[in-house]
């Protein structure tokens, strides 16, 4: 069986959608959108599918739940433009939901592949729980966030943050650096030809694999506790 990955039609479809971002352009050339865009990327989850399962699996990678629709949401938005320029997929925890908790992710779009994960947008309370999981256990995280791996990969944790240490927690807390946290995200980036190489899949699933620890950690105070 041959690996997953996307082929050059793929970008060339992605760049063409950027220059020609309309509905009529879009209808026209749907089932190549199909063919070489979103049909690669139901093939890549049905292998995340099988192979998630030996080191994640509490994670979810189906097609419906995971691969993101490629209109945009322009309710909110002054850019009007009605079609997302580049092709996702999350694969969040079975218990908690696409939008709820920590999750893997990755998208191909017009100049780069960024694979990656975390907790993007908690509500209140979970967040709450999971500064308190870090400041209880900060020497975990920082043997997750500094395993060499990680570190060559991803660098360091990244997200928007406070100005200060959040109520609640000592100024000084030992932790301070991470309780400033709004969002908790590690990401990495590679030239959009990393999704049409023969070793695209291999890469992305040890990616994954370097930054599950990170994702289990974040999920831990929030699988455990419901609200």
């Amino acid at each position: 069986m041959a690996v997953p990955r996307f082929t050059p039609k793929a970008l060339i479809f992605l760049r063409s959608l950027k220059r020609h971002n309309e509905r009529e352009w879009f209808r026209k050339r749907r089932d190549t959108y199909e063919t070489y865009v979103r049909g690669p990327m139901v093939e890549i989850v049905d292998q995340l599918a099988l192979d998630l399962p030996t080191f994640a699996p509490e994670l979810v990678a189906a097609p419906k739940i995971s691969i993101y629709r490629i209109h945009r949401d322009t309710r909110f938005s002054p850019d009007k433009s009605p079609y997302k320029t580049q092709i996702a997929a999350t694969f969040p925890h079975r218990n908690l939901g696409r939008h709820n908790g920590a999750s893997l992710y990755f998208h191909v779009a017009t100049d780069h592949v960024l694979v990656g994960g975390g907790i993007y947008a908690p509500e209140s309370r979970q967040l709450y729980r999971v500064r308190e999981h870090v400041a209880t256990n900060l020497t975990r995280l920082r043997a997750i966030v500094n395993a060499p791996a990680f570190r060559r990969n991803y660098g360091t944790v990244l997200g928007k943050q406070l100005q200060r240490v959040p109520r609640g927690f000592a100024p000084d807390h030992p932790a301070a650096e991470y309780l400033r946290f709004k969002q908790f995200l590690a990401v990495c980036k590679r030239p959009a030809s990393f999704a049409t190489g023969p070793r695209f899949y291999g890469s992305l699933l040890r990616l994954f694999e370097q930054i599950y620890p990170f994702i289990r950690f974040l999920n831990e105070p929030i699988a455990n506790n419901s609200f």
